[in-house]
Parts: C-alpha cells; sequence; structure tokens
C-alpha cells in the first residue's frame, strides 16, 4: 500500500501524519511506502516545521523530510491520498486526472471514529499545544487507518 498523506504547506501536518502512518503500520506489522507533499509552493525543500519535529519527538514520534509539492504522478504513484482539511481536498479534486483518482482521496482524520471533527487543525504559527495535539489528532487517525487497512485485508 502506497500513501501520500497532504496539507497546505508540507511542514507541519503532512509530515506529521506520515510519520504516525509509518509507526502505526510497523506496529501492525503492514507494510507501506509512506510520502507527504503539500498543496502549495512556499516551503519546497525546507525541513519540517522546527514545532512539529519538537512536538514528535515529545512523544516519540520522528518527523522529518522535506517539502514538496503535489505532482499530478502521485496520482498514479499512491494507493491513498489523504488530506487534512476540506481545503486540501478540494484543491486535490480540483487536481485529479479522472474520478477515480479523486475516490483515492480521502480526509485522513476521517479514519478516527473518535473524532470531533473530519479536519487535522493547522497549528502553523500558534503555540506549542497546538503541534502537540496535531501529533495525538495524526496518531489517532493513523492507528485507524491501519486497522481498517488490516480489516479489509481479512475480507
Amino acid at each position: 500500500m502506497k500513501i501520500l498523506a497532504v496539507c497546505a504547506g508540507n511542514i507541519c501536518r503532512s509530515p506529521a501524519a506520515e510519520a504516525a502512518i509509518r509507526e502505526a503500520a510497523i506496529e501492525a506489522g503492514v507494510e507501506v511506502e509512506t510520502d507527504s507533499a503539500g498543496t502549495g509552493a512556499w516551503h519546497i525543500g525546507q525541513p519540517p516545521h522546527p514545532e512539529s519535529v519538537a512536538a514528535g519527538a515529545r512523544a516519540g514520534l520522528v518527523v522529518e523530510g522535506r517539502a514538496r509539492k503535489v505532482t499530478q504522478a502521485d496520482f498514479n504513484r499512491f494507493d491513498i491520498i489523504v488530506v487534512m482539511d476540506r481545503a486540501n481536498l478540494r484543491d486535490l479534486h480540483e487536481m485529479a486526472p479522472s474520478l477515480e483518482a479523486q475516490a483515492r482521496t480521502r480526509l485522513f482524520r476521517t479514519y478516527d471514529p473518535a473524532a470531533t471533527s473530519d479536519e487535522v487543525p493547522d497549528p502553523w504559527g500558534g503555540p506549542e499545544a497546538g503541534y502537540d495535539e496535531t501529533i495525538r489528532i495524526v496518531r489517532a487517525a493513523a492507528a485507524g487507518m491501519v486497522s481498517e487497512m488490516l480489516e479489509h485485508s481479512r475480507v
């Protein structure tokens, strides 16, 4: 399974989601290939935001990588694309080459059955607590995603 996590700038939420998906998959013994990207080009080539990296470290999650922008090729390369909010979803649906590609794009937080929202709030520019909350949210969504993958593989 190949999974792409997408947010706006690819420096806060999507690299954290990528790390959380990888962590959950390893813990469950599921083989996945993960990557992350942004819908915007503001931060191309930059590492994840220092607060996102620090929040991950506080929680024992390694958040790493380099920001890049989503490309048309991503729609063919990845089995599923998870997005952090409705604006990202709308952007990718506009970019998608087909209805099939659109159907493989989903709000990431919908994998968390306990979530009170279907969006991952953007912590950028906010307090440290927002970054910590992002890590908690993406871990819960990643656990739900991997659980759903395991459920479907047994069918």
